[in-house]
């Protein structure tokens, strides 16, 4: 089972063009694929992912580097265009 997004792909997203922060993009990647799994209600999500679920994941990779510091003059807030893509995805069980 191949991951749901490269390392690539988040850092053409971040527009990041250095090796620099991999292992802090590896870690979003991480957690994105997680809370996207969460959100959804299924245990995982890959590579075989509909193309809605891998921009939410991308979306979440975005917001998280682009908030990475532990403190922010803005509040974080839900950002809809995740909730939006990865509904139609979503397990009610």
């Amino acid at each position: 089972m191949a991951a749901l997004l490269t390392l690539d792909e988040a850092k053409q997203h971040c527009r990041i063009d250095h090796d620099d922060e991999d292992a802090l993009l590896g870690a979003l990647i991480a957690t994105a694929t997680a809370a996207v799994a969460d959100y959804m209600n299924v245990t995982s999500v890959d590579d075989t992912a509909a193309a809605p679920v891998k921009s939410a994941a991308l979306l979440l990779v975005g917001t998280l580097y682009e908030h990475r510091e532990s403190v922010s003059d803005r509040p974080y807030s839900k950002n809809p265009a995740f909730e939006a893509l990865l509904n139609p995805y979503r397990v009610h069980s």
